[in-house]
C-alpha cells in the first residue's frame, strides 16, 4: 500500500504551512520549495481547503495559513479526506468484480485500512514539526535573488 500523490502533496503543505504559521503562505513558494508542480499543488490546496484544514484569503497580500492549530489538525482525517482508500476494485463504486459476493478481500483489506487510519489517528500535525524541519522550510531561510 502507498498513499497517492495527492495526499503526500498535503501533508507536505500541511507541515510547510505550519512551520511559518506567523506570515501568510502562497502555493508558488510552497511548489518552489518542494520543488513540485504548482498546478498539481493547486488542486490539492483546493482540497484541504474544502476539508477545513487550511484557510484561504484571496486578493492582494492573500495566501494560505492552517484553519486550526497544529495539535489540532488529526493525521488520520487528514489522510482520510485527501485518500480514496479503496486498494482493490470491490471497494470502488464501479465494482464488476465477478466474485464480490462471495469474496473476502475487501473485509480483509478494510480491517488492515482501518488499523493503519486508526494508527494514524494517534497523531497531529503537531506530531510532524521539529527543529530540523524548522530549519529546512521557515520562509526566510528561502534565499531570493534578491540575496546575497
Amino acid at each position: 500500500m502507498y498513499l497517492t500523490q495527492h495526499t503526500d502533496y498535503g501533508l507536505r503543505v500541511l507541515i510547510y504551512t505550519a512551520i511559518n504559521d506567523d506570515a501568510l503562505v502562497n502555493i508558488s513558494t510552497i511548489a518552489d520549495t518542494y520543488a513540485i508542480s504548482k498546478s498539481h499543488l493547486m488542486k490539492v490546496v483546493t482540497a484541504l481547503v474544502k476539508g477545513g484544514f487550511l484557510d484561504s484569503i484571496r486578493g492582494k497580500g492573500g495566501g494560505l495559513k492552517l484553519a486550526r492549530p497544529p495539535e489540532e489538525i488529526n493525521i488520520g482525517a487528514v489522510v482520510r479526506h485527501l485518500e480514496p482508500m479503496q486498494l482493490v476494485e470491490c471497494m470502488g463504486p464501479n465494482n464488476e468484480c465477478l466474485i464480490t459476493p462471495n469474496c473476502r478481500l475487501a473485509g480483509i483489506l478494510g480491517g488492515g485500512i482501518k488499523a493503519f487510519l486508526n494508527y494514524l489517528d494517534g497523531f497531529t500535525l503537531a506530531d510532524l514539526l521539529n527543529k530540523p524541519t524548522y530549519n529546512l522550510l521557515y520562509f526566510s531561510k528561502i534565499h531570493t535573488p534578491l540575496e546575497t
